[in-house]
């Protein structure tokens, strides 16, 4: 293998989950997510984790499965929001085909809200959500070749923008 078709980057509400399952679909392959795959492997929810384990818990598991991942995986890739954070995980990006999914916080607002299984976003989730954003946008941008907004668009005009912009992809 030769890793993922495709790594989706952006801040939590950007639509990283939603577009990339459009996209797999859109080319025939495979979609992960990687939040999926640390609930899977520590049998609870990431809010969980964060509560009974700690961030620093979080992100072993977080980049344990981002190896997987990248390692396994040859389709569509969606990465949680903070994996970007970790070194080691910015190097092996670089060659891949990374776009970072933007949002506003106006149109992230809504899609996030108060969830509980976002726990970075506990207390005041805009002030939090815009913290993440300074420590994590200049991040997003330098891994991507392209970055898509899914302001004021569905699911399916993001998944268009992606590939308008991607151009033709081997799946």
């Amino acid at each position: 293998m030769s890793g993922p078709t495709l790594v989706l980057v952006g801040p939590p509400g950007a639509g990283k989950s939603t577009v990339g399952r459009l996209l797999a679909q859109a080319w025939g392959v495979p979609f992960r997510d990687t939040d999926d795959d640390v609930e899977v492997a520590e049998g609870r929810t990431i809010a969980d984790i964060f509560i009974d384990s700690g961030e620093e818990h979080f992100r072993a598991a977080e980049r344990a499965a981002v190896v997987r991942a990248l390692a396994e995986h040859d389709g569509v890739l969606a990465l949680g929001g903070g994996a970007v954070l970790d070194p080691d995980t910015q190097a092996e990006l670089a060659g891949l085909a990374v776009v970072y999914l933007s949002v506003s916080l106006a149109a992230a607002s809504p899609r996030v809200g108060l969830n509980a299984n976002r726990p970075l976003l506990v207390g005041s989730p805009r002030r939090q959500w815009q913290l993440l954003m300074e420590a994590r946008r200049g991040i997003y941008a330098s891994l991507a070749a392209v970055e898509v907004s899914s302001d004021d668009r569905t699911p399916e005009q993001v998944r268009d923008a992606v590939l308008e912009q991607l151009g033709p992809v081997e799946p």
